[in-house]
């Protein structure tokens, strides 16, 4: 009897581990198998805005804690706008310079370059003032512009900080933007909105894209 018993328990186990055998295969298909499926069933990340709309229009303030409106630029000159999480992080450090070293080609073309976060006035201003960045950078401390262009906005942290001292430290920051990358024409439409990949070489990138419009 137990081994009877014995004989139909292997039996109904090999029975069910074919049934879960055969079944994976069109569950791995569906992306129903965690880890798989779920690149293939990823769509390009996209904005509220699109290429060929009016830019927003919106303000801010910058490193100074001067006001900066966007219709005082805007549909006068090529306009770079870059969001980032955050200053003096690696990846913020590493765009920043990006666009810094791009900068006399971007002059060149009276382009205007603005970086944006949710970090504070006094953090951008020593910022700007440690790495002697030559554009401005904006205090999105809620998220408001950032989502007036669709830019993913996350909950705050604190960011580091180096003052003129070279004395490190942290400032409270009010939200975390994802990284995006948009390029305003001199019409003020959107000629390119990009989820920024490689921060070192988001500059490039960007340069290109401002040659081909200036040649039109």
């Amino acid at each position: 009897m137990r081994l009877m018993a014995k004989c139909i328990a292997g039996c109904f186990l090999l029975g069910a581990l074919a049934l879960v055998i055969n079944g994976l295969p069109s569950a791995v298909a569906q992306g129903k198998v965690k880890g798989k499926g779920k690149d293939k069933a990823k769509t390009k990340a996209e904005l509220k805005v699109k290429v060929g709309d009016t830019a927003p229009v919106f303000e801010s303030i910058d490193e100074s804690g001067k006001p900066f409106k966007s219709n005082d630029v805007v549909g006068k000159k090529i306009v770079v706008l870059y969001f980032y999480p955050a200053d003096f992080t690696g990846a913020g450090v590493a765009q920043a310079r990006g666009f810094q070293e791009e900068m006399e080609n971007f002059n060149s073309r009276g382009v205007l370059v603005v970086g944006i976060s949710g970090d504070s006035v006094s953090t951008h201003k020593l910022f700007k003032a440690y790495y002697k960045l030559p554009f401005s950078v904006l205090a999105d401390e809620k998220g408001e512009v950032a989502k007036l262009f669709g830019v993913p906005v996350k909950d705050g942290g604190k960011s580091p900080t180096i003052n003129e001292k070279e004395e490190k430290g942290s400032a409270d920051r009010g939200v975390t933007i994802e990284g995006w990358t948009l390029v305003i024409d001199k019409a003020g439409k959107i000629a390119a909105a990009d989820k920024v990949g490689k921060a070192s070489g988001d500059a490039k990138r960007v340069a290109e894209i401002v040659k081909k419009l200036d040649a039109q």
